[in-house]
């Protein structure tokens, strides 16, 4: 099934959001969307908080992702469960780059989490 052009395919089966981070101090701006699935307020939150958010097991890899991702200019993406309770875990896609480093940057993340939705009768089974 292709997706149409205005996205109305793509919407139904995930919501999706960009984000920004800044990496001279390490704050990510999300947006409504992404602080409602990471149970987070919208707007600023920084790197660890988010990193708390998902799967244990994932962390430490996506941790070492991102700290790559912002010692040079790179593309790269991550997927991982948003862990809310023992039964209560939502499937997480990122995708995003490091941009505008030099001696007098020290640069920027941006991306786009995508967020599928799941029957709530089969969330806890992926």
């Amino acid at each position: 099934m292709a997706l149409t052009a205005d996205g109305v395919e793509l919407y139904k089966f995930c919501a999706t959001e960009n984000w920004t981070g800044d990496l001279a101090n390490g704050l990510f701006q999300i947006g409504r969307v992404g602080g409602y699935f990471h149970g987070l307020d919208e707007g600023e939150c920084g790197l660890l908080t988010l990193l708390r958010c998902y799967e244990p097991n994932d962390r430490v890899s996506i941790l070492e992702l991102l700290e790559n991702a912002s010692s040079t200019p790179s593309s790269f993406c991550f997927s991982t469960y948003i862990v809310g309770g023992p039964s209560d875990r939502q499937p997480l896609m990122c995708v995003g780059e490091s941009i505008s480093m030099s001696d007098s940057s020290s640069g920027s993340m941006r991306g786009v989490f995508v967020f599928p939705r799941m029957a709530a009768d089969i969330q806890g089974t992926h």
